[in-house]
Parts: C-alpha cells; structure tokens; sequence
C-alpha cells in the first residue's frame, strides 16, 4: 500500500485525485437518480431495450472516432514540443475522425429501420431515434477529438471539471424527457446526452486556439495512421463484438424467458457498473501507467502482487458488503417491482471478484500493446459467454445470465494466468535480481546519507 501511495503522491494524474473522486461519485450518483426515474415511469420492460440501444450508440461512438481516442493522447502528449509532429498528429486524427463520422452518420440515418430490427424486438418502432443518433454523432466525436486534445496537454483538471458538468447535464436532460415522454424520452436522451457536453468543451479548448492553424490536409501523415491503428483495431473489435454479444444475450433472455426478466438482468448490469468504477478508476490511473514504465519481470510481478495483497482484499469485504445489503441497495436504486433482482447478486459478484483479478494483469496488452494476445482473449471470453450465457438461461432462467458471467471469467482468468505464467510464478532472470538487490542497495546508501 505504501508503495501505492508514494507513487500516487508523485503522479501528476492524482494530484487532481478529489476531483477524479467527484467526477466518479457524480456518475454514480446521477446513475442512480435516472435508474430510480426508469423504474418509476418505464419499469424493467423498458430497462431492457434501453440497455440494448446503449450497446448501439456505444459501438456507434466508438466507430465514429475509430477507436483512436488512446492512440490521439499518448502521440499528443509525445509530440506536444515538436510543431511539425503535432500537426502531422492532430490533422490526421482530425481527417480520420470526420470520415469515419461522416460514414457511420449516413449509415445510422439512412439505414434506421434495419437497425432498428437488429437492436430491437418485433414490434418496437424506433427509427426515428436511431436517426437523431446520426445527427448528433459529429458532436460526440467533435467532442472525444476536443477531450484527446486537452488530456494530450495534461489538462486534467479542465476535462475532470466538463465531465463533472457534462453528467449534471445528462442527467438533468435525462430525468426531463423521462418524466414528460417515458420510454420515449429514455431512449432519446441515450443518444443525446453526450453530445451536449460537446457545448461545454467548446470552452475548454478556447484556449487552444493556437493549434487550429495546425490542422490541414497537407499534414495528414499515413505513418502517423499506421501508429494509431493498432489502438484503433483493438479498441474497434471490443466495440463490435461486446456490444453484439450483449445485445444477443439480452434477446434471448426477452424470447426465451421475458421481457422483465431482460430488464432485472440489465438492472444488475448497471449495479455492477456503478461499483466497479472505483476499482477501474485506481487500474486506470495506477496501473496502466506503472505497466507502461515497468521494463522487467520483477517489478510487474510485485506490482501485481502487490496489488493483490492491498487493494483485492478491501474490494472483495466491499463485495460481501453489497451482497448482504442487495435488499436495500434495490430499493433505494429502483422499485419493489425489480426485488427479483436480488437473486442475480451473488453470481455477478463473484464473476465481478474474478474480473478485476484477471483485468489487472491484462492490462499489461494495453501497456505493452500486446495486439495479437489482446484480439484472441477477447474473442475467447466474448464466444464463452455467449455460449455459456445460452446454456445456463436455458436451465436457471435469466440467473443463467450471471453463472454466465462468472464461470466466463473463471476460464478467462485461466487463459491469463497461463499466458502470463513464466513472468508471475517463474524463476526470475539473475540480472533482474542482481539489479533488484542493487536498487535496494542504493535506496540504503542514500537514507543513511540522509541520517
């Protein structure tokens, strides 16, 4: 833990950690303000197409910025000193994002009704929204190309402040509609709401002016494509098949089990979200970077483990927590018409528990842009949970779901440890331990100068 907090206090991403803590307990608690205003007015029926719908507008903003939301930070941040590398940077993430968006607009627009019969049941009409889904998709991505910007520049403290807004916001738009149009209103708001806070951004980036002149087409650099692209396809095929699996599971529990039963099943799955943005905010900002600058097996091994050892055992006390407090953590979230959700808790904890150990190491594709591992154990654990998720539905109803879920990252933990076996319980080289017991040396010499 010490070790985590030494380099918390030397990261200049947690120096903004309160306003990181605001922005995730704002989420969560405008999450739970619109949760409550769906089950009022909509119930779970609704629940479920909303859930579907918000698979569709999440592959829709991903393709509209390709995936390049990552890739756009990281050569900002590398190039920000070099005007000529900068501009080659921004011009061709610039012109890439207003093709990709362009396309993915008139798709969306012109080919409403067939999306609509993919993303929703029969007898659901909601061309019209997919349509308002393709008008404001060029604010989103203006809106993600502005974001890329600003966190390539370290301006943490301005984006933390707009997203902090930008959830007020949303939330405000989204209890509005709800209560004067219902389902109607849920649905629009899915598709709006993150566009608007393209209105606040514009703030943001005014004093950014200067880099408008470095966007042009001449800059456009297909070596700067090449470098983007490996974020890009990872990120892409996670947008594509997530959300396609989700929306099939969720299908299939509305044909073979029912409607509601979809909803109390999207009803966990937004729980679960809502805890889980503590943990994956500490990975994000602690050990996505530290894996970044980790070189040897030594040290990733002991930040894992060490990770294991202080951060897992309060999470998995937080997990017994919820589960014993469900009854009451349902009826503050939603209605007494979702208590059939309380019977999901324990098998989506407990594949929650196994997720966050199996993401943790992981994480360590993204650092080291581990491309060909990243695309295989994804594929395996989306195909695994479908398949799982269409056995156990059929013998335990939607709780099948959630055995689904947990048995999905049972086998995906495995796969991990495997891959990563020799680097976490192998022998450890002799020049790493050498310099290991090297750099305690010197850690030694200099606190005894100090005395």
């Amino acid at each position: 833990m010490k070790k985590i907090k030494n380099y918390i206090n030397n990261n200049v991403l947690i120096k903004v950690a309160s306003l990181n803590s605001a922005s995730v307990l704002t989420k969560v608690l405008t999450g739970f303000l619109t949760s409550k205003a769906i089950a009022i007015y909509i119930g779970p029926e609704g629940l479920a197409l909303i859930g579907n719908l918000r698979n569709l507008v999440s592959s829709a903003h991903s393709f509209s910025i390709l995936g390049m939301y990552s890739g756009i930070i990281k050569y900002i941040s590398e190039f920000k000193n070099d005007t000529v590398q900068l501009s080659k940077t921004i011009s061709t993430a610039f012109y890439l994002g207003f093709i990709s968006t362009t396309i993915i607009s008139f798709f969306c627009y012109f080919n409403a009704e067939y999306i609509n019969t993919l993303v929703f049941p029969t007898y659901n009409d909601y061309a019209y929204v997919i349509r308002i889904l393709a008008i404001a998709l060029p604010f989103y991505s203006m809106n993600m190309f502005a974001f890329s910007i600003m966190n390539g520049f370290s301006k943490f403290k301005m984006i933390l402040i707009i997203n902090i807004i930008g959830q007020v916001l949303g939330a405000c738009i989204t209890l509005i509609l709800i209560y004067q149009n219902r389902i109607d209103g849920a649905l629009i708001s899915i598709v709006i709401s993150e566009s608007f806070v393209f209105l606040i951004t514009v703030v943001g980036v005014i004093n950014q002016r200067s880099l408008l002149p470095l966007v042009r087409s001449s800059r456009v650099s297909f070596t700067f494509v090449k470098r983007l692209s490996t974020y890009s396809t990872m990120a892409l095929f996670s947008a594509i098949v997530l959300p396609i699996v989700a929306i099939s599971i969720r299908s299939y529990i509305i044909d073979n089990v029912g409607y509601k039963d979809a909803g109390f099943w999207e009803a966990m799955i937004r729980i679960s979200k809502y805890y889980l943005m503590f943990v994956s905010s500490l990975m994000g900002l602690y050990i996505l970077p530290r894996f970044s600058e980790i070189d040897n097996i030594k040290e990733f091994r002991e930040e894992v483990f060490g990770f294991y050892k202080t951060i897992i055992p309060v999470f998995g006390l937080g997990l017994f927590v919820i589960y014993l407090l469900r009854r009451f953590i349902v009826a503050i979230i939603f209605t007494e018409e979702f208590k059939p959700v309380e019977d999901l808790f324990l098998w989506q904890l407990l594949g929650d528990f196994v997720k966050v150990l199996s993401i943790v190491i992981s994480y360590q594709f993204l650092a080291k842009k581990m491309f060909w591992h990243y695309i295989i154990t994804e594929a395996f654990s989306v195909i695994i949970l479908y398949l799982t998720s269409v056995y156990f539905i059929d013998l335990y109803g939607v709780k099948g779901a959630t055995i689904a879920h947990f048995v999905t990252y049972v086998m995906y933990y495995g796969i991990i440890l495997l891959i990563f076996s020799t680097s976490l319980f192998g022998v450890l080289p002799e020049d790493e331990i050498l310099n290991g017991d090297n750099n305690k040396d010197e850690v030694k010499n200099i606190k005894e100068k100090e005395d």
